[in-house]
């Protein structure tokens, strides 16, 4: 089969053939119709994310935001069969951990990563395991490029938001880095009737975010972003998002609360960091402002967010901005060193 692969850390990926999956009992074999290109991809290019873990055995086919029609099933998965359309949640849970149990599998002990643990969806053909609790049904309403743009960000702003931050109609929401991330999260926010503040240093996903439902955006090299929020929301955003990761935005997203916000961190770190970020311990304490992390989104919330998409509350398929050749995914993948790839980008063609 045709797959993107990454050969050495830090170089870019090329396309080459590659033997297609072997199924196992408990898997399926997908043929991918889409898979979202992802920041994170060029963090696993370049060899981050190995503070949490992320660690990957080379070569290796990455992309972890997919949707296709199954093709093969293993003899020991009772809840899918040939032709079925799916998509991928890309965290996954093992089912037997306090967390999986309780209803959190996207922190399971056990799990694995769809694209990292596994090799993913810029190859023609994915091998899911433990398909029963990791695959969903993507419903025919959804188009496969929609479905694919669900599997990390649209899910992982989504839990961010309604699970973890608790966002109420009505309240100031401001996002920090409107990368495709950062755009999943204006989005979500405004569909359930929060006011969007969207911060970035370019204009391009600024008027993005306008599109999506953000009511005003600030150019964070052009003015002042924390005391602009102070002012358009008459002393600070309830809930501030980092969509991005780096310290600056992190920083920001803390400092442009009101007393009694809650900060969301969404957005991973890169080798500045490292996984560390200073940040304003006693203006928390003395503000009570929440610290609140979000990772990914358990396989039992997606039903939720799938039954907004149905009813048109939310618009994964407006959001996508390309839809690519996987002979182009290296070059946008090696130009989000530079932020060049606003929107959402997927590919649909080998």
């Amino acid at each position: 089969m045709k797959a993107l692969v990454l050969t050495e850390l830090d170089k870019k990926m090329e396309v080459k053939d590659v033997p297609e999956p072997t199924l196992t009992d408990d898997g399926v074999i997908i043929r991918i119709k889409a898979n979202g290109i992802c920041r994170s991809d060029y963090h696993f290019m370049k060899g981050d994310l190995d503070w949490v873990g992320m660690n990957l055995q080379l070569p290796h086919v990455l992309g972890h935001e997919f949707s296709g029609i199954v093709e093969q099933v293993g003899s020991n998965v009772t809840k899918f069969n040939k032709g079925d359309r799916v998509v991928v949640p890309h965290a996954h849970g093992e089912g037997s951990c306090e967390y999986c149990m309780t209803g959190h599998s996207n922190i399971c002990d056990h799990g694995s990563v769809a694209g990292v643990s596994y090799w993913g969806g810029y190859g023609e053909y994915v091998q899911v395991p433990d398909a029963d609790r990791n695959v969903v049904i993507l419903p025919d309403s959804i188009s496969f490029e929609a479905g694919a743009a669900l599997g990390c960000r649209f899910m992982t702003a989504f839990h961010g938001l309604v699970d973890q931050a608790k966002v109420k109609p009505g309240e100031w929401v401001a996002v920090h880095g409107n990368g495709g991330l950062g755009l999943c999260v204006s989005h979500v926010a405004s569909a359930i009737g929060a006011r969007v503040i969207a911060v970035d240093i370019n204009d391009a996903p600024l008027n993005m975010a306008k599109e999506y439902g953000a009511e005003f955006t600030i150019n964070g090299s052009e003015e002042d972003a924390v005391q602009k929020i102070a002012e358009i929301t008459n002393g600070g955003a309830h809930v501030s998002v980092d969509a991005l990761g780096i310290a600056a935005t992190c920083q920001n997203s803390v400092n442009s609360l009101r007393k009694r916000g809650r900060h969301l961190q969404l957005g991973l770190t890169s080798a500045d960091e490292q996984g560390k970020v200073e940040i304003p311990v006693d203006l928390i304490v003395v503000k009570e402002i929440k610290f609140v992390g979000s990772s990914n989104m358990p396989v039992s919330r997606f039903q939720a967010m799938l039954n907004m998409i149905e009813s048109g509350v939310l618009q994964p398929e407006k959001m996508i901005s390309r839809k690519v050749h996987i002979e182009e995914v290296a070059d946008i993948i090696s130009d989000m060193e530079e932020f060049r790839t606003p929107g959402l980008s997927v590919v649909n063609q080998w």
